[in-house]
């Protein structure tokens, strides 16, 4: 029996890709160092403490809000690509909220909560990682990744202000 070396071993995959997205949303493991984010450093921990007033704040035309709930939207749309839903989307929708009050955060931090955890589960359930649902859940990662990075920079800002 021959090994293919140029493969990746579908277990050492997910592991790796899971590892990368709960760094991403949760932060890396305690004690642990991260593979890209400083210790602390998480989408959940720079939402979970920040009031509807300060990511409503609006800063050169967009505000923390609405990449959240772009980040959010997109995560949903990907995890309904891997499942094999294929319909057009209109990705301008994912930029419709640019405001929230208290209740409308609360809702919008749960949903995020729970497309990251829809997420988990359907990387979890990929029998077979193809070419193209490997882009996808790498895209989630990196895209997610790009928003938190504008997330913690608006952040900063409102910080200063």
């Amino acid at each position: 029996m021959s090994i293919d070396r140029n493969r990746i071993n579908k277990d050492d995959f997910l592991k790796d890709l899971l590892y990368l997205l709960r760094e991403t949303f949760e932060g890396s493991p305690e004690g642990e160092g991260g593979a890209y984010l400083d210790d602390g450093i998480s989408f959940f921990s720079s939402i979970e403490n920040r009031t509807a007033e300060e990511v409503s704040i609006e800063i050169n035309g967009t505000s923390v809000v609405a990449h959240v709930e772009h980040a959010k939207f997109y995560l949903d749309r990907l995890v309904e690509f891997i499942q094999g839903e294929s319909q057009k989307v209109n990705w301008e929708l994912s930029w419709l909220i640019e405001s929230v009050d208290d209740k409308e955060w609360e809702i919008l931090r749960g949903g995020v909560r729970k497309s990251y955890e829809n997420a988990l589960q359907c990387f979890a359930n990929v029998e077979i990682w193809k070419e193209d649902t490997i882009g996808e859940a790498i895209s989630m990662i990196v895209h997610t990744a790009y928003h938190l990075g504008a997330i913690r920079q608006m952040l900063k800002a409102i910080e200063r202000a």
